[in-house]
């Protein structure tokens, strides 16, 4: 073998050693019974054209590469954001398993999270045994402030009844009388992560609000929604609140909790909205949310119980920044400081020097509703065309919402909406309708590989590239980094092809 000791070869070489190919080949030709070479290359050339889109646009019984993952990783997202929180996930140690790893990757931090480790005997007579054991050995081991329960697809498919097993668990003495465990079910066979998020969430707050009577004050709550970008994301709206002097409660504050330092002291909580502060949020005058359809049902629990509510939609950029400012200082009566206005300035500049690399350019973006929303707008601010916007857990108002969007602005008229549909489905939209840039999060690669359009990453997950995360795109601020990661790809492609001595590098082109 060409591995030893001596020689530890990395594994993107390793594979690539005669051996290995000598054994692949074996492989193929022994047991994948794979049709002929020439065979394959026709269907492939067949699945890029318009005959095959039409058929491709037809399916109804298939998803192949949903861009959404599951109801309860998004109940884990929401349950970190609070003090001292244990996410309890009912149902089986490979869910949880996956969950964890999907964080873990993304942010590059550990992610704690635990399960009532259901097998196929809790599937047959029900979980409450798993429920009893697991409150007790989540309290007892790990010392959370509160444990917030939601669920998987066995527990939902057989039925089990989460606030019956939680009271039975406390009767047989598995956390304190008064312990805190909200619930929520969130199975994974419906809906998407951004759904788990806003049950866990509404489910966290129904649990500190219920029966609670409500005294007004001048404080506002803000909410997140699930976003890969929550740690520069939310630092940087706590920041915008200083400058304005708002006083605020940020709701699922999962900031801290995925950017430890390292300094020697191990944190399994660190940060986090506080449970008293949860449940003085009742209070508050507003709740404000970044992300509309992240968090439907708990806006509309919020506003029955006496707030004003306000859903924006992730926003990026000039026109939703001023929005979002706007709305701010109106509910707390807060002016916009200066100090915001020459942000504001800093950020038109930047974009009128790059506007001609930009301008005209075609675009595809594909991930969570809200998030293709402020892509989209802000991408027409910036004078490009948002050609194919597609969103598998999209729905149909946000289809027409998206339409409204387009029909505002001219870079919109050649723009397409595309709810409930899959990566698939964006494949045959590259090859049939060709962009210049494809905007979605790490899974996008295979298409760019597949039909040749670069991929910006902007989205979750992104597993392979590291700490853009800690980065904002909301704000003045984060706008401008979103500005100069799609610049640089725009910029890498032009040196990509400029780079032939003679041929294609005829001038200058240190300068951009």
């Amino acid at each position: 073998m060409t591995q030893d000791v001596e020689n530890v070869v990395d594994h993107l070489n390793l594979f690539r050693s005669p051996e290995y190919k000598e054994m692949f080949a074996d492989k193929r030709k022994n047991f994948e019974f794979a049709h002929p070479d020439d065979k394959i290359e026709e269907t492939a050339e067949w699945t890029k054209s318009w005959e095959y889109r039409e058929l491709n646009f037809q399916r109804e019984a298939l998803t192949v590469n949903p861009a959404k993952a599951c109801q309860p990783l998004g109940a884990v997202f929401a349950a970190v954001g609070f003090e001292s929180t244990m996410p309890f996930v009912h149902g089986s140690q490979g869910c949880v398993a996956y969950y964890r790893s999907h964080f873990s990757r993304h942010f590059k931090e550990p992610s704690s999270c635990v399960s009532s480790s259901m097998t196929e005997d809790a599937a047959v007579f029900g979980g409450l045994n798993n429920m009893i054991d697991g409150l007790a050995n989540t309290y007892n081991m790990y010392k959370p402030k509160m444990i917030a329960v939601s669920t998987t697809c066995m527990a939902e498919v057989i039925g089990d009844d989460l606030n019956g097993f939680i009271q039975t668990a406390r009767s047989k003495g598995s956390v304190p009388e008064e312990f805190d465990v909200p619930y929520a079910h969130t199975p994974a066979f419906v809906g998407s992560h951004i759904t788990g998020y806003d049950n866990a969430l509404k489910g966290i707050v129904s649990h500190f609000w219920e029966g609670k009577e409500r005294t007004p004050n001048e404080k506002i709550n803000f909410i997140g929604g699930f976003d890969g970008y929550t740690v520069g994301n939310l630092r940087e709206i706590k920041r915008l609140f200083d400058l304005m002097g708002v006083e605020h409660t940020v709701l699922a504050d999962n900031s801290d909790v995925w950017d430890t330092p390292a300094d020697g002291e191990f944190r399994m909580y660190d940060g986090g909205t506080t449970l008293d502060d949860a449940k003085a949020a009742i209070h508050a005058k507003a709740t404000l949310s970044m992300q509309e359809y992240c968090t439907e049902k708990t806006l509309a629990y919020i506003a029955e119980q006496g707030q004003e509510t306000v859903a924006f939609n992730h926003p990026i950029g000039v026109t939703a920044t001023d929005k979002f400012l706007m709305e701010v200082s109106r509910i707390t009566g807060k002016p916009i400081p200066d100090a915001l206005a020459k942000e504001r300035g800093r950020l038109v500049d930047a974009i009128a020097d790059s506007s001609a690399h930009i301008h005209g350019k075609k675009f595809a973006i594909y991930g969570d509703p809200d998030l293709c929303y402020g892509l989209a707008g802000f991408l027409m601010e910036l004078g490009a065309e948002p050609v194919h916007v597609l969103s598998t857990n999209g729905g149909k108002a946000w289809e027409s919402k998206m339409q409204a969007l387009f029909d505002s602005s001219p870079f919109g008229k050649n723009c397409h909406v595309y709810p409930g549909r899959d990566l698939w489905h964006m494949r045959s939209l590259l090859n049939t309708e060709p962009v210049d840039f494809l905007i979605g999060n790490t899974y996008g690669k295979y298409l760019e590989r597949d039909t040749g359009t670069p991929l910006i990453r902007i989205g979750f997950p992104v597993f392979d590239r590291h700490h853009h995360h800690r980065y904002p795109v909301w704000g003045y601020q984060g706008a401008m980094n979103a500005l100069v990661w799609i610049l640089d790809k725009i910029f890498d492609e032009i040196d990509k092809n400029t780079i032939v001595p003679a041929k294609t590098d005829y001038s200058f082109d240190i300068i951009r």
